[in-house]
């Protein structure tokens, strides 16, 4: 059993769960309520409210607040300068903690470098985002989305790679890291079956 390593200039409170070999780096702080997974690096300036679930093996690099409600389940990596939300229309002079909106980030998607994900949304398994993108919408399994509103450009594997597959239709392509195979109908994309 691997206890978590925690930086001497990290904050941890009373209450916080860290798993298995977790590592939390310069100026980070874990609220008390939060779950974090084994397996997890939370990177410099890095900040994990009281309702936040981390799941195992997420990678969170510098400068990423994960607040209230949001949920990362597990290999999610969050690339430097991540931004998420929870309330979709803020006033400093208006307390709305209780109309906080769930964001759930399913396995295996990559959010990239200063992408802005805003409340409410869900990003699909092993979706991808880009670098500066800004989320307003769900974003299905397997979808690259880029831009401000970020929308679907491509399809990219389980290992990260981009998939020659149109936006919409039927077709099927290949994975040129592994040889998976990978099925498009209208606007979904799946992960076939290997074969036997």
């Amino acid at each position: 059993m691997t206890a978590p390593l925690i930086h001497p200039s990290a904050i941890v409170d009373a209450g916080a769960t860290l798993g298995e070999g977790s590592r939390v780096w310069h100026f980070s702080h874990v609220c008390a309520g939060a779950v974090v997974g084994a397996g997890c690096s939370l990177g410099q300036n890095v900040f994990v409210a009281n309702r936040v679930v981390i799941g195992d093996n997420v990678r969170i690099q510098n400068n990423v607040s994960v607040y209230d409600n949001v949920t990362l389940e597990d290999d999610v990596f969050c690339g430097p300068s991540v931004v998420f939300t929870n309330v979709i229309n803020p006033r400093a002079a208006v307390s709305r903690k209780d109309e906080y909106r769930d964001t759930r980030v399913r396995r295996g998607a990559t959010l990239g470098a200063n992408c802005t994900i805003v409340c409410g949304v869900t990003l699909g398994e092993h979706a991808f985002v880009g670098a500066g993108a800004v989320v307003t919408r769900d974003v299905p399994a397997f979808a690259l989305v880029t831009g401000v509103p970020a929308r679907r450009t491509g399809w990219m594997s389980r290992h990260g790679e981009r998939l020659e597959l149109p936006l919409h239709g039927s077709a099927e392509a290949v994975c040129p890291a592994t040889g998976e195979r990978y099925r498009l109908d209208g606007a979904t994309c799946r992960l076939l079956p290997s074969a036997p």
